[in-house]
């Protein structure tokens, strides 16, 4: 707009016209008024910031006259927003100036009386920046009023106590009922009462001596995340004004769908209300059981779409409402989340959830409740406002999945996965380098344990020490130029003794004392990026160098499956655990050196090598290649270590195998290739030829010998008791054995336990198998030696009543 207009005036001589003064600004940021727009009786609302152009006020342009206007949005369950001429508002006062307010001009009928019960005011005005005054309660229940809302016209001399801190009856802030049992949360500015049974339903709830500490002081999201992590009552927490959730004031933390009222106050998801008629607002469950992707009877969740086999949750049918373990656990779509979205009859849909101040004006100005965030679908670039019960998140490799994708895909769906997938693997990254960070941030120093120098024994264990007669002598001489050193030909050093001062020739010369002097190469603990804490070079090593032993306490197998066992229950994911001979394993987790802090690789720069030290074996890493100095120490795990189980590996080698405890991908070169083709069809039927020989002489089922039945499917050996399989007789024809069939669908088995007939199809195998911790291999819970009934070495369960068709 302009200051001001000079236009030339007829018939006028040479008079100016008069200037035209500009309003003034009656209003800032975060005040409360009544405002008129889009045909709604008046309705208070609050002055905020437009987020197109970031300003609260703007002149009106084009305009003969002076026109100011405010940028204000609704309070209450309607939400709109709107540029609002300066005569269209009125200062805030409270509820009773409501029938005072002037009827404008078309305006629509805001005077009408059911258009005055539809004004739903937020007083709490305790969590509102207003303009108001207010005056506080220095009762218990620490909150702040407006004069009007209690019934008061002047302000109370003295300090004002409000009749539910008088009469001792509070209302639970979960149920809002007035009771004289409720009880009071230990923090001193809360000031909320609940019945114990309301508040116990919120799992960030902690209860601390007499009393209970509520969970508006904790992050929701925080908790379900890590409920270990220290962080989440740390910060600036956002709180609900309806129900006790809490949420740190960033748009990682804070639920998609919240409405902030202030920068402490929200009014979250839980207090969505469908409107009735509209379809986009009806529940809906998928088709399929999350577990194991079957169609049949399911149990479905009544807040989100999750549906299950009873079966697969392995529960009985529930009585009642129900709800799955994220929605009881108050878990909430984020914004940058990829989810799956049902909109009308269309297919489930891939989308990424969008921030409100991020999306079209258009869509942002559709009617939306709380509870309702945007989304944005890959493919079409459509938006659309969805809310928890018509969606669930979307998982890695789901693209392929044929219950999402429907039959007939055509271009647009498939160029939506290939979106999804793409930039799902990129939030994941940032997702990972931001955790990495806090985790960085919080972790400024190595877990606590005790070091030694040499290993430990605990309980009936025992440490070997040789006689000095039994020690192997070498047959090298004092007087070489390096004597028992790496490029000599120490028979002891090639044998993997370490030689005794007191009876090798060479005495104080020799170089093959290693362990017994501790002569450690330099290193240093850091922090890794991506696997915690790691060790590192602080000088150069050279290939075949001695670089520390690993050390710890020796445990005998009884003890180590009670250590393994107490790690589980107490979610306990790192392991120290190292298998020293077939009766001893060294664990490192209390009590141990710097060798414990070396991360797994399955391309390392160190090996692990066992030598024979005064008669007992010890452990000792040696460098397989030079090693320059700042870098990573690390080496393979390669199924010593006990307790890993299935993890995920993460040491970012390109022959990784993915998990710990698997053996690495080869990677022949380009010659090996070109050979391995050439080589192929050969040694294929060679294969076939020598494998078909071969037959087990035992029974795969029981483990004994007799009359055998053997499976007629190429290249398999099993051969069992017909008894052992409930067989009446034997089985004529090409009959296979029940190895190969899945224990659950009797389709063709795609993973098998190496200890007994389990075996399970690519659907069903998920949670099903596992590395062994003992010995390595592939392995059902039936093997478990920390299992609920795990079984003795050489014992089968009976299982036949599983396979008596098969």
């Amino acid at each position: 707009s302009k200051m001001e207009e000079v236009t030339p005036l007829l018939g006028q001589g040479n008079k100016c016209p008069k200037k035209k003064q500009l309003p003034g600004i009656k209003y800032s940021v975060e005040d409360v008024v009544w405002a008129k727009f889009n045909r709604r009786p008046w309705w208070p609302c609050h002055v905020t910031t437009d987020p197109q152009i970031e300003v609260h006020t703007k002149m009106k342009d084009p305009s003969r006259r002076p026109c100011r206007l405010y940028f204000v949005r609704m309070f209450g369950e309607i939400l709109d927003q709107a540029w609002v001429p300066a005569k269209a508002t009125f200062p805030f006062e409270g509820g009773h100036q409501f029938e005072k307010l002037p009827v404008l001009r078309r305006r629509g009928r805001q005077k009408d009386k059911d258009y005055k019960y539809t004004v739903k005011l937020t007083c709490n005005l305790f969590v509102l920046k207003i303009s108001v005054k207010l005056f506080l309660d220095y009762g218990q229940c620490c909150g702040a009023f407006h004069l009007q809302c209690i019934g008061l016209t002047e302000t109370p001399k003295g300090r004002f106590i409000c009749q539910e801190c008088k009469t001792g009856v509070h209302t639970c802030f979960v149920c809002k009922k007035p009771d004289k049992e409720v009880r009071r949360c230990m923090i001193p500015v809360c000031g909320k009462f609940y019945h114990m049974e309301c508040i116990l339903k919120y799992s960030p709830t902690v209860a601390q001596n007499r009393g209970f500490r509520c969970s508006l002081h904790v992050c929701l999201a925080c908790f379900i995340t890590n409920p270990a992590n220290p962080g989440i009552s740390k910060g600036r927490l956002t709180r609900c004004v309806r129900c006790p959730v809490a949420y740190h004031a960033n748009d990682y933390c804070m639920a998609a769908g919240s409405i902030p009222l202030a920068n402490n106050s929200f009014l979250c998801p839980n207090h969505f209300t469908p409107r009735k008629g509209c379809k986009n607002h009806e529940h809906i469950n998928v088709s399929w059981c999350f577990v194991c992707s079957e169609g049949g009877s399911l149990l479905c969740c009544e807040s989100c779409p999750a549906a299950f086999h009873r079966e697969c949750l392995n529960i009985d049918m529930p009585q009642g409402s129900w709800f799955c373990n994220d929605c009881r656990a108050g878990k909430k779509p984020h914004y940058k989340d990829i989810l799956w979205v049902k909109v009308g009859r269309y297919r489930w849909w891939p989308a990424e959830v969008t921030q409100p101040k991020n999306v079209p004006e258009n869509i942002y100005r559709m009617r939306h409740e709380v509870g309702e965030f945007p989304v944005h679908f890959f493919g079409s670039k459509d938006y659309v406002w969805t809310y928890q019960a018509r969606c669930f998140p979307y998982m890695e490799g789901d693209a392929n999945n044929k219950e999402k994708m429907g039959k007939g895909a055509d271009a647009v769906y498939k160029l939506a996965l290939n979106e999804a997938a793409e930039r799902f693997r990129e939030l994941q990254a940032e997702k990972e380098m931001r955790q990495l960070q806090e985790d960085r941030k919080n972790d400024k120093k190595p877990p606590p344990y005790k070091h030694i120098k040499v290993n430990r024994p605990i309980g009936k264990v025992q440490i070997i020490t040789a006689d000095l007669s039994e020690i192997p002598r070498c047959n090298c001489k004092a007087e070489d130029e390096n004597p028992c050193g790496i490029d000599s030909e120490c028979i002891n050093r090639m044998l993997m003794y370490e030689c005794h001062s007191q009876v090798c020739p060479a005495a104080t010369r020799c170089q093959n004392q290693s362990f017994t002097k501790r002569q450690y190469t330099e290193v240093e603990i850091f922090r890794t990026l991506s696997r915690g804490w790691g060790l590192r070079s602080v000088s150069d090593i050279k290939k075949g160098a001695f670089v520390n032993e690993y050390v710890g306490e020796v445990i005998d197998e009884e003890e180590c499956r009670a250590r393994i066992k107490h790690a589980q229950e107490n979610n306990i994911c790192n392991f120290y655990m190292l298998t020293l001979d077939k009766d001893r394993i060294i664990d490192a987790g209390p009590k141990g050196n710097q060798s414990r802090f070396m991360n797994h690789s399955c391309q390392p720069n160190c090996e692990t090598q066992k030598w024979t030290v005064n008669g007992d074996t010890r452990v000792g890493l040696f460098a397989l290649e030079d090693i320059p100095t700042g870098v990573e120490l690390t080496f393979n795990y390669n199924l010593e270590c006990l307790g890993n189980g299935k993890t995920v590996c993460k040491c970012g080698a390109p022959n990784c195998s993915g998990f710990l405890g698997v053996r690495p991908k080869n990677q022949p070169s380009s010659d090996d290739k070109v050979r391995k083709l050439k080589k192929k069809v050969a040694v294929k039927r060679k294969s076939q030829l020598e494998v078909s020989k071969e037959r087990e002489d035992e029974c795969f089922f029981c483990g004994d010998g007799g009359q055998i039945v053997s499976c007629k499917k190429p290249g398999c050996p099993k051969v069992y008791h017909a008894d052992c399989l409930n067989l009446s007789r034997r089985p004529a024809g090409r009959w296979e054995c029940p190895w190969h069939q899945c224990n659950v669908c009797r389709r063709e088995a795609a993973s098998y336990c190496e200890m007994c007939p389990n075996s399970y199809c690519k659907q069903h195998r998920e949670g099903m198998l596992f590395i062994s911790k003992l010995d390595g291999k592939l392995s059902c819970s039936d093997h478990d030696p920390c299992g609920p009934d795990p079984l003795e070495p050489g014992e089968i369960r009976d299982q036949r009543k599983g396979w008596m068709n098969s």
